[in-house]
């Protein structure tokens, strides 16, 4: 979710209408456009880029690893996150820096955003 007190990252980075695009891309299939997105340099290169594919990469992998554990309501609770991740890129498409709890604080903890 979005903080509204949060603090933009990058509050001089000029966000271009490419960025905004990649950002919504890899929410919404995640976990492949963000590897794609973080094996291109040129991509991985922009702050706001790697930001949500970071976070979306995180956000992906652990919905493949809970819907395949807990196979009975594993599609339920993909479908669930798969429309917050939806919320999340359009979001992101509007230039913002989302915010998601415990991911965005382990990611930055981690040294990855």
């Amino acid at each position: 979710m979005q903080d509204p007190n949060a603090v933009n990252p990058q509050p001089d980075m000029d966000i271009t209408d490419d960025d905004k695009l990649w950002a919504l891309l890899s929410w919404i299939f995640a976990p492949l456009v963000p590897i794609i997105v973080l094996l291109l340099e040129d991509k991985k290169a922009r702050p706001f880029i790697k930001y949500h594919a970071v976070q979306s990469l995180i956000v992906g992998a652990l919905i493949v690893v809970l819907s395949t554990v807990t196979a009975g309501i594993g599609c339920l609770v993909l479908w669930i996150v798969w429309f917050y991740q939806i919320y999340l890129g359009i979001q992101a498409y509007g230039g913002n820096w989302v915010t998601v709890p415990l991911v965005t604080d382990f990611s930055k903890g981690q040294g990855w955003i």
